[in-house]
């Protein structure tokens, strides 16, 4: 029991902590948008729907390249795809402070998004299932991806403080894009020398525990393909994973709807500085983290997962249809507070379920498409936003629509199978042995 203890510990400081990092350095280059949009817009004369045109147009980067960058890791070297994107991804954010345009804002957004394009279908169908089994990997995911909302809690202030720094000819908002593009861009070089593909690859595990976590890893891909064995065309057109896509579509419309542009409501709605509004994010960040915490602990303990997604999505839905209907600047950020409880203690539950059904290329290739079509809301949502406010000036509409689509997720999601063929299965037929999905 203590050398297994002792074999997770080491699974997650040199697997779960390398993805965490470059995950929070991910999502803080993807927020950084809406921080620098306060001060951002006025300087270069953008519009709300010009903001939201290019906050969205990053995810047509995604939709273009997330199935075949994917699916190209899965077969060449997951952990070595991952340090292209950071490099790449740390170098094209740096270029964000230097557009002028319309169009320069646009095109550098298209090519976040591209050079970003399947980290994070990486990292759940191609990096994480290597090391961690069926009953972990919920537990794992979720603990990864709290890396988002550590990143708003870190990045929040931290983008506040740089807003008001002006050096090098440069003002604060083109100051946040280059020193943290420049923070991606080394970190993936790090990255070279710590995170490796495989049990085979590394030096912190005996040969003992090495030939365990990999007997575990082709154990689970066995017992999948006993029951049905995907080709990559058969699990792009599965109608699971198709209503998969959907059901992200419209949970990413919501979520991206209310990410992108928390930061601008929240100054609108309670008249703070830009540094006040950076660090009163913490709250709600916080909270969402504790819950996400207790979603992902209490899937992995009882399997269950439908409605471990289905009811923050209702949450998230219940506290953005409030806060679209207060003019009151304390009940709004109540509200605000649930909206992000709800729309991110779901997704480490979420990426496990791709993964109890499929594995390799197909595993790859299904989690590309789910998040590529999944991305298409991360356009749909700050657009449309963005378009209503500019339209009606007020964001009213905007986020009751945004309500409806978490609430559409979170019905869909309970269409879904209540079984899955069982990742790991310590003993007895496959057909006969089954995890709960619901």
């Amino acid at each position: 029991m203590n050398i297994k203890g002792s074999v997770t510990k080491r699974k997650y400081l040199n697997v779960i902590l390398p993805l965490f990092i470059a995950s929070m350095l991910a999502y803080i280059d993807r927020l950084n948008i809406s921080y620098a949009a306060l001060t951002m817009n006025k300087d270069l004369g953008f519009t709300a729907q010009v903001f939201g045109m290019g906050a969205g147009i990053l995810f047509f980067g995604y939709v273009v390249f997330e199935v075949p960058g994917t699916v190209f890791a899965e077969k060449r070297s997951p952990s070595k795809w991952v340090v292209r994107i950071m490099l790449t991804w740390g170098i094209v954010t740096a270029l964000m402070g230097f557009v002028h345009t319309e169009l320069q804002f646009y095109i550098v957004r298209f090519l976040v998004g591209a050079a970003e394009a399947s980290f994070y279908p990486v990292c759940y169908s191609a990096i994480v299932p290597r090391w961690f089994n069926a009953k972990e990997r919920p537990k794992a995911l979720s603990i990864l991806l709290t890396s988002m909302l550590v990143s708003s809690i870190i990045g929040s202030p931290l983008a506040g403080i740089i807003l008001g720094i002006a050096a090098f000819g440069f003002k604060g908002w083109q100051m946040l894009f280059i020193l943290e593009g420049t923070m991606a861009f080394i970190y993936g070089i790090i990255l070279i020398f710590w995170l490796k593909d495989s049990p085979e690859d590394v030096s912190w595990l005996t040969p003992e525990e090495k030939k365990t976590i990999r007997a575990e890893y082709e154990r689970e891909i066995a017992v999948k393909n006993s029951i049905k064995k995907y080709t990559l065309w058969e699990a792009l057109k599965d109608k699971t994973v198709l209503k998969l896509c959907f059901i992200y579509f419209m949970w990413v419309t919501g979520f991206w709807g209310f990410g992108f542009w928390l930061p601008t409501v929240l100054k609108s709605v309670s008249g703070l500085s830009n540094s006040s509004v950076s660090w009163l994010i913490i709250i709600p960040m916080t909270a969402a983290l504790i819950g996400f915490i207790i979603n992902g602990n209490s899937t992995s303990k009882t399997g269950e997962r439908r409605w471990h997604i289905a009811i923050p999505l209702f949450i998230g839905a219940v506290g953005m249809a409030l806060g679209a209907l207060t003019s009151n600047p304390v009940l709004s950020f109540i509200c605000t507070c649930v909206t992000a409880i709800g729309v991110y203690v779901g997704m480490g539950v979420w990426w496990a379920v791709p993964t109890s059904f499929l594995s390799g290329p197909a595993a790859a290739g299904a989690t590309g498409l789910i998040n590529s079509i999944g991305n298409l809301g991360g356009f749909t949502g700050p657009y449309f936003v963005g378009f209503i406010k500019t339209s009606t000036g007020s964001y009213t509409a905007a986020y009751m629509c945004l309500a409806i689509s978490l609430v559409i997720a979170g019905v869909t999601m309970l269409t879904l199978k209540k079984k899955v063929p069982a990742d790991m299965l310590e003993q007895g037929n496959a057909k006969q042995n089954k995890i709960e999905l619901g």
